[in-house]
């Protein structure tokens, strides 16, 4: 850093000449630190400059790369299966929710069922659709000597 003095210096003039006569009379004042010296900046140009290979650090890098690799294969190993087994409980709680959803509409269409099947509806059904019970001449009761068994298994082949 340059300071007046030493500009003073360098110029030729005094440190009284650059003062006005009407001030107090100057007092000697000492140098700064480092005060004559001068920093030039100097473009280097290393683009000429080949680093040499050093075997010792090359392995040590892969030996750090394959030991980092080594220790997240067994961190994944070690935490895959809590993992599996946290997934899988999601999956049974969603299972079980489906099965619960499940038996009540299975139960809602019973209901549904038993009540569209009811006697009652049957009746009033016959009714709207002006359905007659058929006279007591047209009606065949078929009979055979083996019992009902033979209703059931009339239209299977013989064997």
């Amino acid at each position: 850093m340059a300071t007046q003095f030493m500009f003073a210096n360098i110029f030729g003039k005094s440190s009284r000449a650059t003062h006005d006569s009407h001030a107090r009379p100057m007092v000697p004042v000492r140098c700064f630190a480092n005060d004559d010296l001068y920093f030039h900046v100097k473009r280097i140009d290393n683009s000429r400059v080949v680093r040499q290979a050093d075997p010792k650090t090359r392995k040590v890098c892969w030996k750090m790369i394959g030991s980092v690799a080594v220790a997240a294969v067994l961190l994944i190993g070690v935490l895959l299966p809590s993992a599996y087994g946290l997934l899988a409980g999601y999956q049974i709680q969603t299972l079980k929710e489906e099965s619960r959803r499940l038996a009540n509409e299975q139960a809602s269409l019973e209901l549904e069922e038993a009540k569209l099947l009811s006697p009652e509806r049957m009746e009033q059904l016959a009714r709207e659709q002006q359905f007659t019970d058929p006279e007591p001449q047209r009606v065949v009761y078929l009979e055979s000597a083996h019992g009902p068994a033979v209703a059931m298994n009339a239209g299977r082949p013989k064997k």
